[in-house]
């Protein structure tokens, strides 16, 4: 009775905690790294429930993963289906629980079996699994967790316990409440930038994941090579994504004459079209939340330019006077979320198809980047870029603009 105690103090402690994440994928990424590490797991995969079939939606491996460029794994689109052919299916379909002490020694009345396409591609080797279903109050699936590869204290290969299984089921639960609440945040701001989609043909559901999935990736490299304390990344993180995928929300005060012309603007119409920046800042004016603070600044300043010559600038509240603003801000007084997203959007504009101009070829892409450092971009941001681009092409194959025809 008393470990059963301790164990609830401890996960009503995580529950707090993973309660006050914002975005869906720092919350998988918190809940995983949790549940492997009371279970002493080298690895583990996060399932998610989308209609009738499972979705891969998260990784975790200590023995795989030294450097960021395996973040291009995280981004991966595969699926299965809802059975009892495959383990995570058959625990979706069941809502039980599987403690495996080796996936290639199975049982032969199992239905399920053990995929090992990824062991043979990865040399790794998966022995023990513990996977637990992810379970709503109201009795819903919405997911599942893959634990793998528990350790002794030497580092060696173990077997999941009773008491593993037990903390894990029940931070299972609690997990599970907060996935429900944080697809629901993650569906409201879809839907606002499906509202700036309607007035911005350009504004596609498919760019802004990009672009919100690009600028966590540059900032993690950027910040992991300053040294930065892990939870102050992981802190940074939860709100960039949601606060850089709201970029242009501020195109919605713009006229539908300049935002669907499909010509080049005028310099008058240009010149209109720049106070989107300062209609998106004018949204989170009054900020409630870290997260209303950082849109804020991204809405405003995601087009300053490194060498200072972009804008709004310290910008007049006139636009009777579209001239108004001042020459733009200039280096690091452009907040580093604004510098990230600066980044990440014009790699996407330019080597994304659009209905009024054809994508560049990559390899000018890369190149126009290069020679923007020290101009357009930060420095030390491009550095990151580049360091990662494995990872950047897999977001871009992940949240591929739908073919159209």
């Amino acid at each position: 009775m008393e470990n059963e105690q301790f164990i609830h103090q401890i996960l009503e402690i995580l529950k707090k905690e993973i309660s006050q994440i914002k975005d869906i994928d720092s919350l998988l990424d918190r809940i995983l790294f949790e549940a492997r590490k009371f279970t002493a797991s080298d690895a583990g995969s996060l399932f998610l429930v989308e209609g009738t079939k499972l979705k891969f939606s998260y990784v975790q491996n200590d023995s795989l993963f030294k450097d960021l460029t395996f973040n291009k794994h995280l981004y991966s689109s595969q699926e299965m289906e809802i059975d009892d052919k495959s383990i995570a299916g058959y625990v979706a379909l069941t809502g039980q629980t599987l403690q495996i002490e080796d996936v290639y020694d199975l049982g032969p009345d199992e239905p399920y079996s053990f995929n090992s396409t990824y062991d043979l591609a990865s040399s790794y080797r998966t022995r023990s699994m513990l996977v637990v279903p992810l379970r709503t109050g109201e009795n819903k699936i919405v997911g599942v967790i893959q634990l793998i590869n528990t350790l002794q204290s030497d580092q060696t290969p173990g077997i999941y316990s009773q008491q593993h299984r037990l903390m894990a089921e029940l931070f299972a639960d609690q997990a599970a409440i907060a996935i429900e609440r944080a697809k629901m945040t993650r569906a409201i701001i879809l839907r606002m930038i499906k509202m700036a989609e309607l007035r911005d043909p350009k504004e596609t559901g498919a760019h802004v994941n990009r672009v919100g999935a690009y600028s966590i990736e540059i900032y993690h490299q950027w910040a992991r090579t300053r040294n930065i304390p892990e939870k102050d990344i992981k802190y940074f993180l939860d709100t960039l994504r949601i606060a850089a995928m709201l970029h242009d929300v501020g195109k919605v005060a713009i006229s539908d004459t300049i935002l669907k012309k499909p010509g080049k603007l005028t310099q008058e119409e240009y010149e209109l079209m720049k106070w989107h920046t300062v209609a998106g800042h004018e949204l989170f004016r009054d900020p409630t939340s870290d997260l209303d603070s950082m849109a804020a600044d991204i809405a405003l300043t995601h087009h300053e330019k490194w060498d200072g010559t972009g804008y709004p600038g310290h910008i007049k509240q006139d636009k009777e006077n579209p001239g108004a603003a001042s020459q733009g801000k200039k280096g690091e007084r452009i907040p580093l979320a604004g510098r990230i997203v600066a980044l990440a959007d014009v790699y996407d504009a330019l080597i994304s198809k659009r209905c009024y101009k054809d994508a560049w070829p990559e390899e000018k892409v890369l190149s126009h980047i290069q020679e923007q450092s020290g101009f357009h971009f930060d420095p030390s941001l491009v550095e990151a870029f580049f360091s990662i681009y494995e990872v950047i092409k897999a977001i871009r194959d992940k949240y591929a603009d739908p073919e159209t025809g």
